[in-house]
């Protein structure tokens, strides 16, 4: 999955504010086209056209699309690590309802902006090793938050803590993934409730609080 042009590595990294501005057109020109077309109809030319650059300029930036594509899927995984730091300095504790309600409503909105262009990004991506290092951090990130709050809080009855929040981990990314870039998706209100009802009563043994779903 090439376009003909090695390496997935930005050719530059801007150093001046109009520069920043050009690559920035690109990653969002990209964004637009890798969603309406698919990765394999979405070429550097249609996205050099929807940036309004010539595909000389484009190419001064990143060497092909596998590029583009991956520095956008680096972005939207360092959002969601950026995301979870924030959770794990929230304060004091709050019931574990509500705690997975955060962290489900979390990987919901991260997949509102444009579902259909990280269901581009998550089945088309090239698999470097870059990448691959740099979602495993994501995964055992989110896994430790789980974990931790696993570990700590009164109200779970989990036995095995490292495979309950693997399991957690692995449950809402992939079926958040899966039903908000269906052809049908699911309302993402109605998704976030049911995910974390599912996701309470395994950590809680049954023991979900009365009351506490979010309208």
């Amino acid at each position: 999955m090439t376009s003909g042009r090695g390496g997935l590595r930005p050719r530059k990294q801007p150093r001046q504010a109009r520069a920043e501005l050009t690559r920035q057109r690109i990653l969002a020109a990209a964004a637009h086209v890798f969603a309406e077309y698919g990765y394999a109809a979405g070429t550097t030319n249609r996205i050099a056209q929807r940036a309004q650059i010539s595909i000389g300029s484009l190419y001064q930036y990143y060497p092909n699309k596998d590029a583009i594509l991956m520095e956008l899927l680096t972005r939207h995984l360092d959002a969601g690590m950026a995301a979870t730091a924030r959770q794990q300095d929230e304060g004091p504790p709050r019931p574990l309802e509500e705690v997975i309600r955060g962290y489900v409503r979390l990987s919901v909105e991260n997949h509102l902006d444009d579902p259909q262009l990280l269901r581009v990004m998550a089945e088309q991506a090239p698999r470097s090793p870059e990448l691959l290092e740099r979602t495993s951090r994501y995964q055992q990130a989110r896994t430790a938050y789980v974990r931790e709050l696993i570990e700590n809080h009164p109200e779970s009855r989990v036995d095995d803590m490292d495979v309950a929040a693997r399991l957690v981990v692995s449950t809402v990314e992939l079926l958040v993934h899966l039903l908000i870039a269906a052809p049908d998706p699911l309302d993402p209100a109605r998704l976030e409730n049911e995910l974390v009802a599912m996701v309470t009563r395994y950590l809680t043994g049954g023991r979900q609080g009365e009351g506490t779903v979010a309208p």
